[in-house]
């Protein structure tokens, strides 16, 4: 069975039903026969995002994690390992939380899958639904 890594935003876009969510990436998450994974990065970062009010992060954190478990999403701990796979990626996307997320998947071996096509510029998995 294979694993994948969701973006943030997919994360978000599925959650809230949004029409941005691309239909591969709708797909996948509605799929049974992979495993859904989601990153505490991407609490993280909805839990920033969401405290400075930005209108793309309207789901609080808390709420966030436990619809993801309650819908079978893995959560995919965030360890040490992971935080040093990002002195091997260049500086093609500044954005630290995808960088982090990024890192994690490659030091995972599994896809991440982003709708951000800067993002197929880093080496490993990446996805671009």
């Amino acid at each position: 069975m294979t694993a994948y890594l969701f973006d943030t935003h997919l994360l978000l876009w599925s959650a809230a039903g949004d029409p941005r969510l691309p239909r591969r990436a709708a797909a996948l998450i509605a799929s049974e026969a992979h495993v859904r994974l989601f990153s505490p990065v991407s609490i993280a970062e909805i839990a920033i995002k969401w405290q400075q009010r930005r209108p793309d992060f309207q789901f609080a954190p808390a709420r966030m994690r436990a619809e993801m478990l309650e819908e079978g999403y893995v959560e995919l701990p965030l360890t040490s390992l992971h935080a040093t796979r990002i002195a091997d990626l260049s500086r093609l996307h500044g954005d630290p939380f995808d960088r982090l997320l990024v890192a994690q998947a490659l030091a995972e071996g599994v896809p991440f899958v982003t709708a951000d096509a800067v993002l197929a510029g880093y080496p490993g998995q990446i996805m671009v639904v």
